[in-house]
């Protein structure tokens, strides 16, 4: 059941009825009604995904009380390895079985029996990358003593599957989300509204902006060796775009679909196209998870050397490249971005503590030709990432940067450069929460409900080929 269908319409306007209107005055019945209506959601795609999710749910429930009942160090930490060992080896073994099966068979060959194994039919689960680390993340603090062990199992179950966020994030941390399945929610015209403006500024992005990108690059891409390279940088500027969208537009509808229930998510891009250096855009690209690692890695890898600093940076990113999907593409895509961070570890690094422009209408040249470079170093690594094989993300490369690189491209269909839109509104509304944030703005009712009947057009009849979110095969 995707966002952008209408199943999922259907799908939240009974969940809605019910949730606010049957079961709002018992917040036990409210938590069992989103326990269920998240299963359901789930296993809309196998319902044979359930029991996973219903393992997780239940290894980690035990293993927080379990170190709740108990002051003994070893015993914690023993706690602490069977939920790491049950939640990796089922990411693992669906994820990953297969690759590195692959991989050994092709470095060793016949020298190992393994050679003989055939590879299994493993369908990847949807979302099971998220929920994974939103699970441990509860582990994690509880073990640290920074939360304590629920013993309310549904609230817990509910926190886990939470349908918005489920299978593409934000990932939330228990601290944050945990407690607010806790405590009576109430609605709120307000927050329902500006719920919903995220949600159809979500759609936006999507289906009119990445949607629309994604015609351009999946033409051009696939056949990149018969194209020019002025064209593939286009698909390459493109495919930055739809990526954004498309990621970013199922966090919009997540984080606004929650609102709508009374429940605060966190914020999961920051305007990354506003960057000014690479280290800037991550800082803004995936918040989510980049914080987790943060939070639950980086605490380890102990040191603050330069060198170590360094070490710190591409453990990160091979682990960040290797946690999106099953592939060398990913893990040399990860490699890659940490070798654009060398310079500004390794030299005079520069923090940006404002939005670009604070306090202006327009960026400098200075700043948009810093912003302009980082948007296409980003993308142009981001070839790697959406190319079937290495060979074919070099060779992508070295198309674009040929003498046909300066000829003519072959132009977008008028309805991809929605992108146009999208980049003028996020400008102006780049120190709000979202693209249609209007709250305390002096913005007269017709401006804004004109804006809303625009966007709303603009989906209904410049959506492109409905296609799946992008990182639902995460």
């Amino acid at each position: 059941m995707s966002f952008n269908s209408l199943e999922y319409g259907v799908f939240f306007a009974i969940f809605f009825f019910l949730y606010w209107f049957v079961t709002n005055r018992n917040l036990k019945w409210q938590n069992i009604l989103i326990l269920v209506a998240s299963y359901i959601f789930y296993g809309w795609w196998d319902w044979r995904f359930l029991l996973l999710i219903f393992t997780s749910s239940l290894v980690d429930f035990l293993v927080g009380r379990g170190m709740e009942r108990t002051g003994d160090d070893r015993k914690r930490k023993w706690l602490l390895y069977v939920s790491l060992a049950v939640n990796l080896g089922i990411l693992g073994f669906f994820k990953y079985f297969n690759f590195f099966l692959d991989s050994f068979k092709t470095v060793f060959g016949n020298l190992s029996p393994v050679a003989e194994w055939s590879t299994l039919d493993i369908i990847l689960p949807v979302g099971i990358s998220f929920y994974t680390l939103q699970t441990l993340s509860y582990t994690f603090d509880v073990y640290k003593r920074k939360m304590k062990g629920t013993d309310d199992v549904i609230s817990f179950f509910a926190y886990v599957s939470f349908f918005p966020q489920l299978v593409a994030g934000p990932i939330e941390r228990a601290t944050s989300l945990l407690p607010q399945f806790q405590k009576k929610r109430v609605f709120t015209y307000e927050g329902a509204a500006d719920g919903m403006r995220q949600v159809t500024w979500g759609l936006f992005k999507k289906m009119v902006v990445a949607d629309n990108c994604g015609t351009y690059v999946w033409e051009y891409l696939p056949t990149y060796w018969d194209h020019s390279g002025s064209t593939l940088f286009v698909a390459t500027i493109l495919g930055t775009f739809q990526l954004y969208c498309d990621f970013s537009g199922y966090s919009d509808i997540a984080i606004g679909s929650a609102r709508i229930l009374g429940f605060n998510l966190m914020k999961n891009f920051d305007y990354p196209f506003f960057a000014r250096n690479i280290a800037e855009f991550w800082q803004k690209w995936h918040i989510s998870l980049i914080t987790w690692f943060r939070d639950y890695l980086i605490g380890w890898l102990k040191g603050y050397t330069k060198l170590k600093l360094v070490r710190n940076i591409f453990i990160i990113f091979l682990i960040t490249g290797l946690w999106h999907g099953a592939a060398w593409t990913y893990i040399v895509w990860g490699l890659m971005n940490a070798m654009l961070f060398l310079p500004i570890i390794l030299g005079k690094r520069v923090r940006y503590r404002k939005p670009v422009a604070h306090g202006r209408a327009l960026p400098t040249l200075r700043e948009f030709w810093k912003m302009f470079r980082t948007v296409t170093i980003f993308g142009s690594v981001g070839v790697m990432f959406l190319s079937p094989t290495v060979y074919d993300g070099f060779a992508y490369f070295k198309n674009v940067f040929s003498l046909s690189l300066f000829t003519l491209p072959m132009p977008p269909t008028p309805r991809i450069y929605a992108f146009i839109i999208l980049i003028v509104v996020e400008w102006r509304q780049r120190t709000r929460e979202h693209g249609m944030d209007f709250t305390g703005q002096n913005i007269p009712a017709w401006q804004r409900w004109l804006a809303y009947l625009l966007v709303v057009l603009c989906i209904l009849f410049y959506g492109g080929v409905n296609q799946e979110f992008i990182y639902f095969q995460f």
